[in-house]
């Protein structure tokens, strides 16, 4: 499975996958490909998210230290 790019790449390409859905534009054959691929790219987004969750958690005590020492 290929990478899914930048955060807004991936939004619109997993919106673009809802929306062939939303027009019954999938046929039977490429279903589940599009699905496993809307899957890849949600898993891909929260992942990102944990992971910047983590950093900012790290981060936010120095920027308090930093705001209480002005």
């Amino acid at each position: 499975m290929s990478n899914v790019g930048d955060w807004n790449e991936a939004a619109n390409e997993l919106n673009a996958i809802v929306a062939s859905f939303d027009e019954g534009e999938v046929s039977v054959d490429d279903l589940f490909a599009k699905l496993e691929r809307a899957t890849f790219i949600i898993e891909s987004l929260e992942e990102r998210l944990t992971a910047t969750k983590a950093r900012v958690d790290e981060l936010a005590p120095r920027i308090a230290r930093v705001a209480n020492d002005e």
